[in-house]
C-alpha cells in the first residue's frame, strides 16, 4: 500500500513539474541566453542518463558539452595534448587526461589512446563534438564493440551520408531535390571534361568524402575542368585519404541554407527551422543567423520536410544537419548532410529554445523526443559571427598565432552568449583551428539582433593576436547585408580588392580627431600632478592651448585645444597636409591605451563614443598623433569639429600613462 502510494505521488508530481512553466522568467533568471537554453534541463532529475561522460574534442566546443553535463549531472572527461594541459575545458571537466603530443594525429585523432582512456576512465558514453572523429565510422564502430554509447547516429548514418556520392543517390530516392550531375565516381580527367560538357558549364567539382571546402574546384571550360580534377584528387586524398570525385552543376551566386533536424531512435524525427550561413571565405563559414531573411513559410516548410524525410531514410538518430544550395528564385538543391553537431548550432538555440546537446545525450540513451513539430517556434532572431585568430586583411582571414595578453568577452552586454575554450593567457598555437569563440546575439527581430552584435563586437577586448573583428564588424553593418541581399558571394563582391578595413565617414573622423586631441591633453595635465607633497613647491602650468597635428590614415590633421574657464574646445577646420612634410614623429599610441585602466576618469559618454569610433577603423590599431611644440603621444579624425569637456580632464588621476 506504502509502494502505491509513493507511486502515485510521485506521477501526480511529474505531470505537474511537466505542466508548469519552466521558462527563465517565471523562474526568475535574468536575461542570459544559457539561462534561456538550459533552464529546460532542470527536469532531468527525472531522467537517468549517464554517470560518465568523456568529450572526444577541445576548445570551445568541449567546453559546451561540459556545461550541459553539468547541467544534467553527468560527471564529464577530458582528452587532452600536452600543449593543452592548462587549456580550460580541461579545467572544466571532473578528469583529464592526456592522449599524446600536439600534433592532432597523435592525440585528438588517436584512436587507440582515447579508447584506452575510456577503459581506465569507466566512461559510459562519448560526445565527439564536430570535426576530429565525430564523422569517423570506425570510432563508431569501436565504441559500440566496447559497449560504450557514440553521442550521435549509427555508422551506417555516418557512412551512407559522409559519401556524398553515396548520399546524393539516397537524396534522390527519399524524393529530396539535388543538383544535376553524374552520380557515379569519376574516373579520369577526359571523362570529367565529358561529363561537364553534358552537365553544362559552369560545373563544381568535388571530392566525395569530403567536407570544409577542400577538394572543391569550380570549372568554366575543358582546360579549368581538367586542372580542377587534378587539384581536387591530390587535396582529397591528402585531406581524406580518398581520391574519388563527383561532378555536378554549378549553382551561379546561391545562398547556403541548411536545416537543422533532429531524430531519436523510435522513427520519431523534427526540423527545427533554418540556419542562413552565406557568408562565407574558402567555402568556410564566418557569419550565420536564425531565421533566414530569404526563406517564405512554404519554403522554409518544404525544406525542412525533405530533410526529415531524408534523416527517416537512414534511420538517422541525433541531431544532425541538411545543407542545401538556394537560388534566387527559392529552388533549393541538397547539398549535403552533416552528421554531427554543427559549429553554428547556438542561434537555433537561440530562437527554438532547446539545448541541442542535452536533446542528444537524451535521444543517445534512447528516449523519444519530446516534442512534436507543431511545438518547435521561431522565437525572436539570433545571429553568431565566428571570432578568428586571422588577419582579414590577408585572403579575408590567415591563421595568426600567440599568446593572448589581454582577453575579455562582452557578456556584460544584454543577450549576448560567447561559446569559447579559451582565456587570458591562452595560447593560439599553429596546430589546431585558430578559432577564438563563437560571439551570438539574439533579438526580438533582426534589427535588435544586429544592434547588439554591433555592441559586442565593439566591446570584445582582444590582445595578443590579430583577430577578424574588424571585418565581422564590416559585414554585420554594410547595406547590402542588412537589407539581407547575401549569398556565397557576398565577400568576394562587396570587397573585390580584398578586405581593407573601415573607410571612415566625416562624423567619424570628426569624432577620432577631437577624442584623441582630448586624450592628449589630458594625459598632459595628468603629467603634471604628483603624489604625495612635494618639498618645494611646483608652480601649476598657465597654458591655455595646444596647436597639434594628428596623423589619421594617409592625412595629417592640425587639430587646436583650447582652454576656456571649466571647458576645453578641440577644432579642426583644415583639409589634410601631405605626409612628407612632417617628419618629427616620435611615438606611437597602441588603442589598449584607450581601454587602460586610466580612463575611467574619463566621461562614459566620450570613452564610449571613441570605442565605436575606433572598432570600425582596423588601421587605427596603432595611431599617431604630435604636439607641433612638444611631440608626444595620442589619437584621431578630421574637419571642423567642436567638443566641450568639463575640468574631469584636470582631476585626472596622478599615475603615469600606461
Amino acid at each position: 500500500l506504502l509502494g502505491v502510494k509513493v507511486g502515485a505521488a510521485s506521477l501526480a508530481l511529474l505531470a505537474r513539474v511537466s505542466s508548469m512553466d519552466w521558462s527563465p522568467a517565471s523562474l526568475g533568471f535574468k536575461e542570459n541566453l544559457w539561462d534561456v537554453h538550459l533552464s529546460r534541463s532542470l527536469l532531468f532529475f527525472s531522467f537517468q542518463t549517464f554517470e560518465k561522460l568523456l568529450i572526444a574534442n577541445r576548445g570551445e566546443i568541449a567546453c559546451r558539452v561540459i556545461k550541459t553535463c553539468k547541467k544534467m549531472g553527468i560527471k564529464t572527461v577530458a582528452i587532452h595534448s600536452d600543449v593543452d594541459a592548462n587549456a580550460v575545458h580541461v579545467k572544466m571537466a571532473d578528469e583529464a587526461v592526456c592522449v599524446g603530443p600536439a600534433p592532432t594525429s597523435k592525440s585528438y585523432l588517436n584512436m587507440d589512446a582515447i579508447m584506452e582512456v575510456i577503459k581506465e576512465t569507466r566512461a559510459q558514453a562519448v560526445h565527439p563534438g564536430y570535426g576530429f572523429l565525430s564523422e569517423n565510422k570506425e570510432f563508431a564502430r569501436r565504441l559500440a564493440a566496447e559497449g560504450v554509447t557514440f553521442i550521435g547516429p549509427d555508422t551506417h548514418a555516418i557512412q551512407a551520408m559522409g559519401d556524398k556520392i553515396e548520399s546524393k543517390l539516397l537524396a534522390k530516392n527519399a524524393k529530396v531535390n539535388t543538383i544535376p550531375g553524374f552520380d557515379g565516381v569519376v574516373k579520369d580527367a577526359d571523362e570529367a571534361v565529358r561529363i561537364a560538357r553534358e552537365i553544362g558549364y559552369p560545373v563544381m567539382i568535388k571530392a566525395s568524402a569530403g567536407g570544409g571546402g577542400k577538394g572543391m574546384r569550380i570549372a568554366w571550360d575543358d582546360e579549368e575542368t581538367r586542372e580542377g580534377f587534378r587539384f581536387s584528387s591530390q587535396e582529397a586524398a591528402s585531406s581524406f585519404g580518398d581520391d574519388r570525385l563527383l561532378i555536378e552543376k554549378f549553382i551561379d551566386n546561391p545562398r547556403h541554407i541548411e536545416i537543422q533536424v533532429l531524430a531519436d531512435k523510435h522513427g520519431n524525427a523534427l526540423w527545427l527551422n533554418e540556419r542562413e550561413c552565406s557568408i562565407q571565405r574558402r567555402n568556410q563559414k564566418v557569419v550565420e543567423e536564425a531565421p533566414s531573411t530569404f526563406l517564405d513559410p512554404e519554403t522554409r516548410r518544404a525544406m525542412g520536410e525533405q530533410a526529415v524525410a531524408l534523416a527517416k531514410a537512414v534511420k538517422y538518430s541525433s541531431a544532425g544537419t541538411v545543407e542545401f544550395l538556394v537560388d534566387s528564385s527559392k529552388n533549393f538543391y541538397f547539398l549535403e548532410m552533416n552528421t554531427r553537431l554543427q559549429v553554428e548550432h547556438p542561434v537555433t538555440e537561440c530562437i527554438t529554445g532547446l539545448d541541442l546537446v542535452q536533446e542528444m545525450i537524451r535521444v543517445a540513451k534512447g528516449y523519444p523526443l519530446r516534442h512534436k513539430q507543431a511545438d518547435i517556434p521561431i522565437n525572436g532572431w539570433a545571429v553568431e559571427c565566428r571570432v578568428y585568430a586571422e588577419d582579414p586583411y590577408k585572403s579575408f582571414g590567415l591563421p595568426s598565432i600567440g599568446k593572448l595578453s589581454q582577453y575579455q568577452e562582452p557578456l556584460h552586454v544584454p543577450s549576448v552568449r560567447v561559446d569559447s575554450g579559451i582565456q587570458q593567457g591562452s595560447d593560439i598555437s599553429i596546430y589546431y583551428d585558430p578559432m577564438i569563440s563563437k560571439l551570438i546575439t539574439y533579438g526580438s527581430n533582426r534589427a535588435e539582433a544586429l544592434k547588439r552584435m554591433e555592441e559586442a563586437l565593439d566591446n570584445y577586448v582582444i590582445r595578443g593576436v590579430t583577430h577578424n573583428i574588424s571585418l565581422l564588424r564590416e559585414v554585420i553593418i554594410h547595406p547590402r547585408f542588412v537589407r539581407g541581399d547575401i549569398s556565397t558571394k557576398f565577400l568576394p563582391e562587396v570587397y573585390p580588392d580584398g578586405f581593407k578595413g573601415h573607410k571612415l565617414t566625416d562624423l567619424e573622423r570628426r569624432e577620432l580627431l577631437a577624442t584623441a586631441a582630448s586624450l592628449y591633453v589630458a594625459e598632459q595635465l595628468r603629467s603634471q600632478r604628483f603624489l604625495g607633497t612635494p618639498r618645494i613647491p611646483i608652480a601649476k602650468s598657465k597654458r591655455s592651448s595646444w596647436e597639434l597635428s594628428v596623423h589619421l590614415g594617409d592625412g595629417i590633421y592640425p587639430v587646436a585645444v583650447s582652454k576656456d574657464g571649466s571647458s576645453f574646445s578641440v577644432s579642426s577646420a583644415h583639409f589634410p597636409r601631405n605626409l612628407m612634410h612632417w617628419n618629427n614623429v616620435l611615438t606611437k599610441l597602441a588603442v589598449c591605451f584607450i581601454f587602460s585602466r586610466h580612463n575611467h576618469e574619463l566621461q562614459n559618454k566620450t570613452r564610449r563614443s571613441f570605442q565605436r569610433s575606433l572598432k570600425k577603423s582596423v588601421f587605427l590599431r596603432i595611431i599617431e598623433i604630435r604636439d607641433c611644440e612638444e611631440p608626444q603621444v595620442s589619437s584621431s579624425v578630421s574637419d571642423s569639429c567642436s567638443l566641450f569637456l568639463p575640468v574631469f580632464i584636470e582631476e585626472c588621476s596622478a599615475t603615469s600613462a600606461p
